[in-house]
Formats: C-alpha cells, sequence, structure tokens
C-alpha cells in the first residue's frame, strides 16, 4: 500500500512540476506583455491627411450604455469622421436614444437593422447593416458599452498611417462591476498574454491575428477584401475571427495598448459572466469535440488542482516523504497561480490586491463556466447572447483555433 501511495504521491508530483512550468512561462509571457506591447499615443506622427472615418457602432438591448458611448464619440477633436449607429433590433429604448443623440449631432447616422437572416449572429448582421450606410475610407467598429478619450480618434488614424498599416486594434481597460467578475477576470486574462497577446499580433512571422471588438480601425477596401462580417456571420467571437482573416491574409496589422485612453465592459454581472465563459468554449468545442474536452482539462489542472491537492495535503497531512514532496509542489504551484493573478489584477485591470486572493474561487468560477459551455455546445440553443438564443450544431468556428 505505501508503495503503491509513493507511486501515485510522485507521479502527480511530476504533473505538478509540468504546471509550475507552464506558469513560470504565462508569468513570463504576461510581463513581457506589459513592458513591450506598444502603446497608441507613443509614437513619431509622420501622418499628413485626415481621411474620413466611418465609426460603426451596434448596438442592441444597450439602453444602459448607449448615451454614454455616443457622447464620448461626439466629443472627438478629430474632425471628419461619422458615426453610423446601429439599432439591432432591441427590446428596450435604445433605438429612442440613438434617435435623439442624432437629432443633436448630425454626425450620428441612425440605422435600423433589417430582421438577422438565418446563420448570422446578430452583432455580426448589424455591423455589415452599418458598413452598408458607411461612407468612410477608414472604418472603426467599436461596442455600445465603450467609453473614448477624445483625441482617441486622431491618435488612431496617426498611428495607422505612420506605420502604414491595413488594421489597428487597441486593449481597452476593462471595466468590472460585480464581486465574481472582479475575481474571474484576472485568471481570464493571464491566457490572453500567451496566444493572442500584442506582441504575436505584431509579429510579421506568426499567424496570430486578433480584434478587441471594442475597438479596431481598419481600410475599408482591406475589410471588403477579407470578406467583412459576412465572411465571419457565424462566429461567436467575430471580432477574434475577423482579425485572423485580416492577418492570414497578409495585411498588416498591429495591437497596442491604450488602457488609459478606453474603458470598456468585459461582463456587466454574474449572467453575463457567465454566458461568456461559455462562450469562449463552444467555439473550440465545435472545432473538434475531443481537443476542446483535452483543453477543458487542461485547464482544470492549471487553474484548480495546485489548489485541491495543497488543501487537502495541508488539512490531512501525511508524514512520507512523497506526500510532503507533493505537498510542497502544489504549494509553489498555488503560490504561482497567485503571482500571476496579482500581478494581471495590478497592471491589466486595475483592480484591488484583495480580488487576486480569492483566486482559488475564481479558477473555479472559470471551469465550471467552461464546462457548462461544453454541455451546452450540442444543445439546440448553446449560446445566448444580449437576449437572442443560437443553435450552433451547423456554424463553423475558426475564431480560436484549436
Amino acid at each position: 500500500m505505501e508503495l503503491f501511495a509513493d507511486i501515485f504521491n510522485y507521479s502527480i508530483t511530476a504533473i505538478l512540476i509540468g504546471i509550475c512550468g507552464a506558469w513560470v512561462f504565462l508569468i513570463k509571457s504576461m510581463v513581457n506583455s506589459f513592458r513591450l506591447t506598444p502603446y497608441l499615443d507613443k509614437f513619431e506622427n509622420t501622418s499628413k491627411t485626415r481621411p474620413k472615418v466611418s465609426i460603426i457602432l451596434p448596438a442592441r438591448n444597450e439602453e444602459e450604455f448607449i448615451g454614454k458611448c455616443l457622447e464620448s464619440l461626439c466629443q472627438q477633436d478629430y474632425e471628419n469622421y461619422e458615426i453610423v449607429a446601429i439599432d439591432d433590433s432591441s427590446e428596450d429604448s435604445t433605438a429612442r436614444i440613438i434617435s435623439e443623440y442624432a437629432k443633436k449631432n448630425s454626425k450620428i447616422i441612425p440605422v435600423s437593422a433589417r430582421p438577422k437572416p438565418d446563420g448570422w449572429m446578430g452583432k455580426n448582421w448589424a455591423c455589415m447593416e452599418g458598413n452598408r450606410k458607411a461612407t468612410g475610407t477608414l472604418l472603426l467598429f467599436t461596442d455600445a458599452d465603450t467609453k473614448h478619450s477624445k483625441n482617441v480618434i486622431s491618435l488612431a488614424v496617426a498611428h495607422l498611417q505612420s506605420f502604414n498599416l491595413d488594421a489597428l486594434s487597441a486593449i481597452p481597460k476593462m471595466l468590472t462591476f460585480d464581486f465574481w467578475t472582479k475575481i474571474t477576470l484576472p485568471i481570464i486574462s493571464t491566457f490572453l498574454h500567451t496566444r493572442f497577446s500584442a506582441l504575436n499580433v505584431n509579429n510579421p512571422s506568426k499567424k496570430t491575428g486578433y480584434f478587441f471588438g471594442s475597438f479596431f480601425i481598419l481600410k475599408k477596401e482591406t475589410y471588403e477584401e477579407v470578406g467583412m462580417h459576412e465572411g465571419v456571420k457565424q462566429e461567436i467571437i467575430e471580432d477574434g475571427a475577423l482579425g485572423k482573416k485580416v492577418k492570414e491574409s497578409g495585411y498588416k496589422m498591429k495591437m497596442v495598448r491604450a488602457e488609459h485612453l478606453i474603458e470598456a465592459i468585459w461582463a456587466r454581472d454574474k449572467d453575463t459572466l457567465w454566458n461568456a465563459l461559455k462562450r469562449l468554449m463552444v467555439p473550440l468545442y465545435l472545432q473538434s469535440g475531443k481537443i476542446a474536452i483535452g483543453i477543458f482539462f487542461a485547464v482544470v489542472f492549471l487553474l484548480f488542482v495546485p489548489f485541491l491537492l495543497f488543501s487537502i495535503y495541508a488539512i490531512f497531512p501525511v508524514e512520507s516523504i512523497s506526500a510532503k514532496i507533493l505537498c510542497i509542489s502544489a504549494a509553489i504551484a498555488s503560490s504561482l497561480i497567485y503571482t500571476s493573478a496579482i500581478i494581471e489584477a495590478k497592471f491589466g485591470l486595475e483592480l484591488r490586491f484583495i480580488h487576486a486572493l480569492f483566486a482559488p474561487i475564481g479558477s473555479l468560477v472559470v471551469i465550471l463556466g467552461f464546462l457548462a459551455g461544453l454541455l451546452q455546445a450540442k444543445s439546440t440553443s448553446s449560446v445566448t447572447w444580449r437576449g437572442r438564443s443560437y443553435s450552433m450544431k451547423d456554424h463553423n468556428q475558426s475564431s480560436i483555433s484549436v
């Protein structure tokens, strides 16, 4: 029995050592991302023209946020632009608010989206409806729950032109309102600093392409040549899918930091947080169920198993050397997860230190959300977003490659 226990303990310890190595890599990538990602407003401005920018602003049931977003867009110091605000069949007062702002500011072009055709995600259709009315040579896509500094369009256009880019996406400051989002987002955000980091997006030798839906600007000809939102009409994470197409098509794109210039909301409450977590897992499952399940278990081991093992062996101590080594390994892995959460909470999300201390609970929420996404991926209505339910059985997904 002791031999079996030792074999088990040493086997789990080997896994924990691998987990520690993974977290060292993740933390290093995160630190490099914070250090080396360029800023939207720190560059040598060599632009000489002021092309017309069409801001495409889709909105569905956004009465709580659309007014603040429009206010920030109307106050821009860039002169040559228009705001195409699309009401996507809202069931609240979104359309009325857009109409009222349009009466006060001629730059706002109100659009009432036609009924969504079958096979389209709602936001993707609304963006296409907005594009039909856009007259600018540059298109800036943003979300209705985003607020912009008054010089953000000027900076984006100048940056795009100074570096001769086809597309530019800016990383916003992610606002959080409820306790559950505050303890969960530091865990999720950690992974954005690896595969989808700005350092990879900005590296021409890598195929990684990604847009933050809250702010990306690109040439209209580039948008049309990659197929517009029609080319990603079935995608759940449409901004990631469109960015991926732009990069893979050979266009020059860049991602920059703009947390001090743009504010966006990832999840508004625990319900939207839950749906957002499920929405991350569904595209993976639809590409490959086996790989998605494998990724899920990898996330379980990365995020939660070290906490679980350390708690068990700390509460019920065993005197064997193998058990003590396992406990120490679990403690080191747990401390690395805490370190990652603290760095992300402090330097990425500007949250209080105490929220990072809830990392084990945040990790558990992520795991349960991913599990719910896997279980729902086969169902008739696998995704609910902005009051709509989507059956994903026949929807191909490419926004996140596995």
